[in-house]
């Protein structure tokens, strides 16, 4: 826990009057570790399949004497698996609901909260991520440095009826001013230009208590070799590699 000029010692163009000081804080190259992820995977004798969209899955199949899960893509193939784990981000509950056999009031509505990002022109003034106080469906409009030395404002919240809705108005910039003034009162009008959106994946809507994450397996939906993975919200990057350990150990 910082005072206001401790915090103000190690970034002095923050305004604040209190802070917390998280000092492993930091930033990753996402595609990266998806990269690496991946080549992981494929060094352990695993396979990635691209563009192969689920059409239909049949829980409890019987196929040449074998019980599993049987999946069918979008071109006609059959795979036989005696373990699915739907990670299917903003879209696993309409995966979810593609399962025969699993019962439907073990799939949650999906709700999309869009992200705006606006990106500062010029150089950063800060060193450190800066978080406001959380808001009610999100972190606030916060600061991040990207691996460039790149400052980005966001996201704010906004609910939209569509995972694809991923354009930034840029009116809504006159509402990142005053969030951002707030802690950095020398913010100069015209800074901020429009940048890029993304969808959380809520299970929870506007006005209702935040949802955590939810992790279903056999012992919630009684589908056996079956983990849904639904709302991993942006948290669910920095914790991934936990969440996989977690499903493991489920099935």
């Amino acid at each position: 826990l910082l005072t206001a000029e401790q915090a103000q010692a190690l970034e002095p163009a923050l305004a604040c009057v209190a802070a917390l000081h998280s000092p492993s804080t930091g930033i990753v190259d996402s595609h990266g570790l998806m990269l690496s992820l991946q080549g992981d995977l494929e060094n352990a004798g695993g396979m990635v399949v691209f563009n192969s969209p689920l059409a239909q899955a049949q829980c409890g199949a019987q196929v040449d004497g074998a019980q599993g899960i049987l999946l069918t893509t979008a071109d006609g193939t059959q795979l036989l698996a005696s373990t699915v784990v739907n990670a299917a981000g903003l879209w696993a509950p309409d995966v979810a609901r593609q399962f025969a056999g699993l019962p439907a009031e073990h799939v949650p509505t999906a709700y999309y909260a869009k992200g705006n990002y606006f990106v500062l022109s010029g150089r950063a003034p800060f060193t450190h991520l800066i978080y406001p106080v959380p808001e009610a469906a999100g972190l606030g409009v916060h600061l991040t440095l990207d691996l460039g030395g790149q400052a980005k404002f966001g996201p704010d919240v906004q609910w939209v009826d569509s995972a694809d809705d991923l354009v930034v108005d840029p009116q809504r910039g006159e509402g990142f001013y005053a969030e951002v003034r707030r802690y950095w009162p020398a913010l100069q009008d015209g800074q901020l230009t429009t940048g890029y959106a993304g969808i959380r994946p809520k299970i929870s809507g506007p006005g209702e208590a935040a949802a955590d994450f939810c992790i279903q397996g056999e012992g919630v939906h009684g589908v056996a070799g079956l983990v849904n993975l639904f709302g991993i919200e942006s948290p669910g990057l920095t914790s991934s590699l936990a969440i996989a350990k977690a499903v493991a150990k489920m099935l």
